[in-house]
């Protein structure tokens, strides 16, 4: 026998987007430039299960040429579908930025 609240029990928890500002350690622009190429590789399973909608690093300054190795990133942004800050903390600390120091984790 089910009820209308055991359904709503069984239900999975809302999603909602979440804009997510995760500023960068100081002094870890090389480190973030020299694992660049795998945080976006690490970056699909998020996109394809639709957890990470869109993101992008955050600029110190507008950049003065399109040589994306001279830009002076600080941190990033990031459009994220979860249920709850936990999910997002849990899915963040995955990343290579941040199991490297790279993202400033406790200022997310």
């Amino acid at each position: 026998m089910s009820s209308s609240a055991d359904a709503a029990a069984a239900a999975p928890a809302r999603k909602f987007e979440w804009l997510v500002v995760v500023p960068d350690t100081p002094g870890a622009l090389e480190k973030r430039k020299e694992i660049r190429s795998q945080h976006l590789g690490g970056l699909k399973p998020a996109v394809e299960s639709g957890l990470l909608k869109m993101g992008g690093a955050i600029l110190e300054e507008v950049p003065s040429e399109d040589d994306p190795t001279n830009l002076k990133m600080c941190g990033s942004t990031l459009i994220i579908v979860a249920a709850s800050k936990d999910d997002i903390l849990e899915a963040l600390n995955k990343d290579i930025y941040a199991q490297t120091g790279v993202w400033d984790v406790a200022k997310i």
